[in-house]
């Protein structure tokens, strides 16, 4: 009778371990409704895509963090990478660099709302072809770490060979950076 009455007890642990276990691992869904996961994939645990999949929009939001910064249309935050240079019209971030910090690619030309200025968007060729926002001259990258609109767990960091910083409508780091 005593092997009955634990079956229960140990389907119940079962089912708990699992659930503990689906929720701590990392999804790689990379689907939105921006489209698709783009060339790189989403990478890491985020759900975003690298694409913005169509004419790359930059806004400006609040950040609470930051101050004002500029974002995708999704309300993630864009960043740049010190190792590229400005104005280049290269990006050097590729291979894992852009499996962490997705390129912000584009399949039309860049539009700027909310506070984000016009005339600083462009792009520049990646060497696989695909199109990068620019802001300021800055290739754009979106962080896998972040994992909602409003984080800027990318800034400030330094990973593949240089800091990574938020910009702000002025396309520059943000004060305190």
């Amino acid at each position: 009778m005593k092997v009955a009455r634990t079956w229960p007890a140990m389907l119940i642990a079962v089912a708990a371990l699992a659930l503990i276990a689906a929720g701590c691992g990392s999804s790689n869904d990379s689907s939105s409704s921006s489209g698709g996961g783009g060339v790189y994939g989403g990478g890491g645990s985020s759900t975003k895509p690298a694409s913005s999949g169509g004419s790359g929009v930059v806004s400006v939001d609040d950040n609470a963090k930051l101050g004002k910064i500029i974002v995708d249309s999704q309300g993630n935050t864009l960043y740049y990478f010190e190792k590229d240079k400005q104005n280049s019209g290269a990006s050097t971030c590729s291979g894992a660099c852009a499996q962490v910090w997705p390129p912000y690619t584009a399949s039309g030309s860049p539009k700027g709302q909310n506070g984000a200025s016009a005339s600083k968007l462009g792009t520049l060729k990646r060497s696989d072809g695909t199109t990068q926002v620019t802001y300021n001259g800055w290739p754009l990258y979106t962080y896998t770490g972040d994992q909602k609109a409003g984080d800027t767990n990318g800034n400030n960091l330094d990973q593949f060979g240089a800091e990574w910083y938020a910009l702000t409508p002025q396309g520059e780091k943000p004060p305190g950076s």
